[in-house]
């Protein structure tokens, strides 16, 4: 007859795999995420700030840039959310500490990438009747706008939910403290430069605030996907005991 706590025990090795795979999810998440910014540096892509003239210039021009750009889009989204999800789960097989955080960032992920699909739509809008227009129209500049609103509103997402994974990881034992802690002035900084997504969809330079809350967290997920690859299976009785202790605590 088997015994109920062998039952209910995780077998390690299926935890580490689920680990590894969570780190594989974060990494590829982040390099596809820079790769998407790198295009847009090297393509020179206009600022909210700049005249509806030179908009229209650059999406006439770069269509096959933001075809790449779309397809990363399209790559890194399912890894975002495999990433969260993930997390989630490994933050519940051992012990359940930092659930509520990890909760918070898969709810505050979803709501992510619904804004980056957003984004995404625009921008290909843009691209797409760019090609056929002389002149910018009242409707390609509501486009911009929305396109813009969309990214402001991001920040305070990518900040929540860069909080709450690293809270989560941390409460888990999965990071150590200077993860935690680059996590929430991460985060913080993110959701710092959202209180002012109405300038900074104007153009506002507040954006770099974001910009270096969103450098700190590409640099938490790569140590942290790094970190989950790398990570060896606890043994069974370390698994019950991590839960015993999270449950009493």
């Amino acid at each position: 007859m088997t015994s109920p706590q062998n039952t209910a025990t995780t077998p390690p090795r299926i935890g580490f795999a689920q680990g590894r795979t969570v780190g594989a999810a974060a990494i590829g998440f982040a390099l596809l995420w820079v790769m998407e910014n790198v295009l847009f540096a090297v393509t020179a892509a206009p600022s909210y700030s700049a005249p509806i003239e030179e908009v229209l210039t650059y999406y006439a021009a770069n269509r096959d840039t933001v075809a790449v750009i779309s397809g990363l889009v399209a790559l890194y989204l399912p890894l975002l959310l495999v990433f969260v999800t993930g997390l989630y789960g490994l933050v519940e097989r051992r012990g359940g500490a930092g659930a509520d955080w990890s909760r918070l960032a898969m709810a505050a992920g979803a709501t992510l990438s619904a804004i980056f699909v957003l984004f995404n739509v625009t921008q290909i809008g843009l691209a797409l009747s760019a090609g056929g227009l002389d002149e910018p129209t009242p409707t390609f500049e509501l486009v911009w706008r929305i396109h813009a609103a969309a990214f402001a509103l991001a920040l305070p997402m990518i900040g929540t939910t860069c909080i709450g994974v690293a809270l989560a990881a941390h409460a888990s034992e999965l990071t150590p403290a200077w993860q935690r802690l680059l996590g929430l002035v991460g985060g913080s900084l993110l959701l710092t430069a959202g209180l002012g997504n109405l300038t900074i969809a104007d153009g506002s330079a507040l954006i770099f605030v974001g910009l270096l809350g969103f450098a700190a967290w590409i640099v938490w997920l790569l140590a942290t996907g790094v970190r989950l690859i790398r990570s060896r299976p606890r043994s069974g009785n370390a698994e019950v005991a991590h839960g015993m202790s999270a449950s009493s605590a």
